[in-house]
């Protein structure tokens, strides 16, 4: 059962590297404006967002394994992850639609805009993992 708790959190550490870096490259993006870039960074994103594909499809198999196998019944705890990795989820859906106004020059944010977005998932995995670890007694 470790190696399956190792792969969920090796398919997290992939997921979680582009959750950060995807909203820095929209930053670069929306404050770019010549074609070259503009391209570039349209290549970079979406071959970025494959790779957090596979780490999210690969967090959630493994992290349903685990909770089938450890966590039934679920103490309250992990209610609360779950529910913190179901706004991860649509970040991550939320994400892709950005991707795609991009593609289509449709963006209507700033890199202002984005550098705020760009912390929404680091404040996620402080919570997600003070939860893992501490294990708190909520209820």
């Amino acid at each position: 059962m470790f190696w399956v708790l190792a792969l969920h959190i090796i398919f997290m550490v992939t997921w979680f590297a582009g959750l950060f870096y995807l909203p820095r490259l929209f930053v670069y993006h929306a404050e770019s404006s010549d074609e070259i870039s503009l391209r570039r960074f349209e290549t970079m994103e979406s071959r970025l967002f494959i790779i957090m594909n596979i780490g999210a499809v690969g967090t959630i198999i493994f992290g349903l394994w685990l909770l089938l196998v450890w966590w039934l019944p679920p103490p309250a705890w992990l209610y609360i992850k779950l529910a913190l990795v179901v706004l991860l989820i649509l970040y991550h859906i939320y994400c892709r639609k950005l991707l795609m106004n991009f593609r289509h020059n449709q963006n209507r944010h700033s890199s202002g805009f984005y550098r705020w977005f760009n912390e929404i998932p680091g404040l996620l995995l402080i919570a997600i993992v003070i939860l893992v670890v501490v294990k708190p007694q909520i209820f």
